[in-house]
C-alpha cells in the first residue's frame, strides 16, 4: 500500500484540515474553504427552469446499452473487477469480496418514487441477485448516492457499512444494525478484509430535506488492497484537496472521478469536464473512469455531453480513460478503453 510514512507529512496533514470538533460548527459540517451560494432569489429560478424550462435532450429518447450480469458471473470474476451498474454505484471485487459504492437501484433519485430523476436504464443486476457483499461505501447522503429502499435490501446480505460522519446514523434510524456501520471523519481509515478504506475531503454539501443541510459529513475514498490504489470521489467540486490526496495516497491505479450533473451556476459543488481531468492528474492518477453520469437527469447539460467532453479531453492530454458500458466487465489491473457507446444511441437518436 502507498501510504506516506514521514511523521512531517501527517501532522501537515493534521493541520491542512479540520478536526472533527472543529469541521462541525453549530451543528452542521463544513467545507475546508467556503461554498458559493446561489441566494434565494437564483434558487427560485434554477427550480423553476428545472421544472418549466429544461433544455432539449437531457434525457436519451432511445435505449442505454446494458450487460446483464448474473450471480454465477460475479462470482466467477477474478479479483479486482469492476462493474458499473449505473451513476456513481460500482461493484468491485477485492481479495474474493464484493465492495459496493454508492447503490443506487431505485426508478428515480428522489424521496418519492413517483416524481424526481427518473433512471435511463434499469441496473444490470438486481440486489436479491447480487452475492453477498462484503461492504457498502458511501460518500454522502443524497438521493442519488444513498438509496433508503437499496439499503433496506441491502442490509440482510452485507456485513459492513462504511460512511462519513452522521451518514451512519441515518441508516441505523432506518434500521442497519449499528454493529454493521463504521463512521468516519476525513483522513481516518478502517481494513476490512484486506482492503484498507480512508475517508478523505471533498467539496460538497450533505441533506436529504429542507431541515437537515450538512448536518452529516461528506467524503470521497481511497480504496486499496494489496498493491492495488484506487480513488472514488462521491460528489465534489474542484479543490486543492485532490493534490493533497494525491501527494498523500497516490499514485492511484484508477480514478473514479464525478462527471456530470455540472453548471457554471454551481461551480463548486460539481466538477466541469476540465477539472475532472485535473482533478486526475492532481490525485496522480493512471487510469480515469468518469461517473456520475449516463443514469439520472440532474443537471442542464445534454445527457451525452459529459462522455464527449472528456473523453476529448483526456486524448489531448494523453490521459488513459475508459468508459465502460453498464454492467460491463473492468479489470482495476488494465483497464480496457471500452467503445464510444453513447454515439451509438445518439445516432439511434438521430436517425428517428
Amino acid at each position: 500500500m502507498r501510504y506516506s510514512t514521514a511523521p512531517a507529512a501527517d501532522l501537515a496533514l493534521e493541520r491542512a484540515f479540520a478536526t472533527p470538533a472543529s469541521q462541525r460548527q453549530d451543528g452542521k459540517y463544513r467545507n475546508a474553504a467556503p461554498r458559493h451560494k446561489l441566494g434565494w432569489v437564483k434558487t427560485m429560478k434554477l427550480m423553476a427552469t428545472f421544472l418549466f424550462n429544461k433544455p432539449a435532450h437531457t434525457v436519451p429518447s432511445k435505449p442505454i446499452p446494458v450487460h446483464a450480469l448474473s450471480r454465477a458471473q460475479l462470482l466467477a470474476a477474478p479479483d479486482h473487477s469492476l462493474f458499473r451498474l449505473g451513476h456513481s454505484t460500482m461493484l468491485l471485487k477485492l481479495n474474493g469480496n464484493f465492495w459496493l459504492t454508492d447503490p443506487v437501484f431505485s426508478e428515480r433519485a428522489s424521496p418519492v418514487q413517483w416524481a424526481g430523476p427518473k433512471r435511463f436504464h434499469q441496473p444490470p443486476i438486481s440486489i436479491a441477485d447480487l452475492p453477498p457483499i462484503k461492504g457498502v461505501i458511501l460518500s454522502h447522503d443524497h438521493y442519488d448516492h444513498l438509496d433508503h429502499a437499496a439499503i433496506l435490501e441491502l442490509a440482510a446480505k452485507t456485513e459492513h457499512f462504511v460512511t462519513p460522519l452522521g451518514v451512519g446514523d441515518t441508516l441505523i434510524e432506518w434500521g442497519v444494525p449499528a454493529a454493521k456501520v463504521r463512521q468516519m471523519d476525513w483522513w481516518q481509515s478502517t481494513s476490512i478484509a484486506g482492503v484498507t478504506l480512508v475517508a478523505t475531503p471533498s467539496q460538497h454539501f450533505s441533506g436529504r430535506s429542507l431541515l437537515d443541510g450538512n448536518k452529516t459529513l461528506w467524503a470521497s475514498w481511497v480504496i486499496q488492497e494489496r498493491d492495488l490504489n484506487v480513488f472514488f470521489s462521491g460528489d465534489s467540486g474542484y479543490f486543492d484537496g485532490f493534490r493533497t490526496i494525491g501527494e498523500q495516497y497516490g499514485p492511484f491505479d484508477v480514478t473514479l472521478l464525478e462527471t456530470g450533473a455540472y453548471d457554471k451556476q454551481w461551480p463548486d459543488i460539481h466538477m466541469q469536464p476540465e477539472e475532472t481531468l485535473q482533478a486526475h492528474l492532481d490525485l496522480k492518477g493512471n487510469w480515469l473512469l468518469p461517473v456520475h453520469n449516463g443514469t439520472f437527469d440532474l443537471g442542464l447539460h445534454i445527457w451525452h455531453e459529459p462522455f464527449d467532453r472528456i473523453v476529448a479531453l483526456a486524448a489531448k492530454r494523453g490521459v488513459a480513460i475508459a468508459t465502460p458500458e453498464m454492467g460491463e466487465t473492468v479489470n482495476l489491473r488494465q483497464p480496457d478503453p471500452g467503445r464510444k457507446w453513447w454515439l451509438t444511441v445518439v445516432e439511434q437518436e438521430t436517425a428517428q
